[in-house]
């Protein structure tokens, strides 16, 4: 058995976990038959088991699991350099809400996204909440490409037909571009389409026949010039928004991520960690990562680079295959240095064994103060042997949750963690901070879910938006794939 598959197999049952499967409680999806709730509020199951009304409306804005493919089992290779277009565009401007010209409420006249209030983008000459991307199945067993405003429960398919996924939204945020077809093959076609959503077809960039593309994995746009994605396990190519010839950035590596520029772009290669590209040079490897170092994100602001690594090399046997253990790092993009741990793995010692965890699907705030990641469970019985809390057969963990996503305060200047971590949502995964890091979105249950959170002690404020699985549920088995994505402001 490859790594791959055990990778793939370890996610699968975080993912489970994080869709209540193994839960004594009842799901929200069997609250449907408490018949239509009164507008703005839905059902949703407490913890009494009990279906209760849930209002919609947020405040006024003031998996678990490892990566199907995090790069670890390709060829390092020789990188043959970018041929991305590196364009005229500086770059996009990140908007934190607070300016005073931003005052136009949801539904005023606007004539840029600058006039409207935080969480909103000026679509049609008004102000309109933000949507999120995400890919679910549907009620037809189809997998679609949705997309949701955040405060508004309620899911659109970008697809005409069951087939399309990884929804990924353009630096301004007037175009979204998605897979379509059947997504796992070659056949599949990345197009785009405008934002607000028309009726017309969408464009056809290209196919994955055309472009040599066994299957599209790891689509990024936003913040780049182009739109990038990983040619099925190994190699990364890109493609201009408006279509035109596919272009090879690298031979090798995955989990591609832009840049604030636009241009530079970082990505992990096995046996070589995290390399980058500046300013259009071939891309090298970051001083100072470790080669173990994997799935590399920029924030929109500062200098730090977030990534996971597993230096010491330690791992644990889920099932017959050794699975590293990762942990949170940052580290500057320009000049590297010593890797600054954000979240480390952690060990609780029970009679019996031991509780331990690791650290998956981190994501930066866009002005890089905190950081978002899910720490996941596992008891641990003669040091390797480890099964994922939440398990009928985890019977060391007692009642504790297999993956709880945790926010961290982190110092942008030195990219160092703030005071201690705070745990922000159990039985979830895949965080995604807001374009104003004041909104976490991420999937709980198979639901999009999206809580306001105080950007001063990381505190959930008011109650969470739940996006109910009444006929879509939101998939996490693909990792970052997976990830919710905000349209950009």
């Amino acid at each position: 058995m490859t790594r791959r598959v055990v990778w793939g197999a370890l996610f699968g049952a975080l993912a489970m976990m994080a869709t209540g499967c193994g839960d004594e409680c009842v799901d929200d999806f069997d609250c449907r038959d408490k018949g239509t709730p009164p507008e703005g509020q839905t059902f949703i199951c407490n913890a009494d088991n009990t279906c209760e009304l849930h209002t919609l409306t947020p405040a006024t804005e003031e998996d678990a699991g490892t990566e199907t493919d995090a790069g670890t089992e390709v060829d390092a290779g020789t990188d043959a350099g970018p041929t991305v277009d590196a364009g005229t565009d500086a770059g996009p401007t990140v908007d934190a809400g607070t300016d005073a010209g931003m005052n136009v409420a949801k539904g005023g006249a606007c004539t840029a996204t600058t006039d409207c209030m935080g969480g909103l983008h000026c679509e049609a000459a008004t102000c309109q909440a933000l949507y999120v991307g995400v890919t679910g199945t549907g009620s037809d067993g189809g997998t679609h490409a949705l997309v949701a405003r955040y405060d508004t429960a309620g899911m659109t398919a970008l697809g005409a037909d069951a087939g399309s996924a990884y929804p990924r939204f353009g630096r301004d945020g007037s175009q979204v571009a998605f897979v379509q077809g059947d997504v796992v093959a070659a056949t599949a076609e990345l197009v785009v389409r405008p934002v607000p959503l028309t009726a017309a077809a969408p464009t056809v960039l290209t196919s994955g026949t055309a472009a040599s593309t066994p299957r599209f994995r790891y689509v990024e746009w936003e913040p780049g010039n182009v739109i990038a994605w990983v040619r099925g396990s190994s190699g990364i190519s890109t493609i201009a928004p408006t279509g035109g010839t596919v272009a090879t950035a690298t031979q090798n590596g995955t989990f591609p991520d832009f840049g604030p520029n636009g241009m530079d772009y970082a990505y992990s290669a096995a046996g070589s960690g995290v390399l980058v590209s500046t300013g259009g040079a071939a891309p090298a490897p970051l001083a100072g990562s470790p080669t173990s170092a994997e799935q590399p994100h920029y924030n929109r602001v500062t200098s730090q680079l977030l990534f996971l690594a597993n230096p010491e090399g330690t791992t644990v046997n889920f099932g017959a295959e050794a699975t590293p253990v990762l942990k949170l790092y940052s580290l500057p993009v320009t000049g590297g240095g010593t890797p600054q741990a954000l979240a480390l793995a952690t060990s609780e010692p029970v009679n019996g064994g031991s509780i331990d965890s690791f650290i998956a699907n981190p994501n930066w705030a866009p002005d890089g103060s905190w950081v978002a990641y899910v720490r996941a469970y596992y008891q641990l019985v003669g040091g390797t042997a480890a099964t994922l809390c939440g398990n009928a057969a985890a019977t060391l963990c007692g009642t504790r949750p297999g993956n709880i996503i945790f926010v961290q305060r982190v110092n942008p200047t030195t990219g160092a963690p703030v005071g201690t971590e705070v745990s922000f949502a159990e039985n979830s995964t895949l965080p995604s901070f807001s374009p104003d890091g004041h909104f976490l979105a991420y999937v709980q249950g198979g639901q999009l879910t999206v809580q306001e959170l105080n950007p001063t002690t990381g505190a959930k404020v008011g109650t969470a938006i739940v996006h109910p699985k009444d006929v879509y549920t939101v998939l996490t088995s693909e990792g970052d794939d997976h990830r919710p994505r905000w349209q950009p402001r």
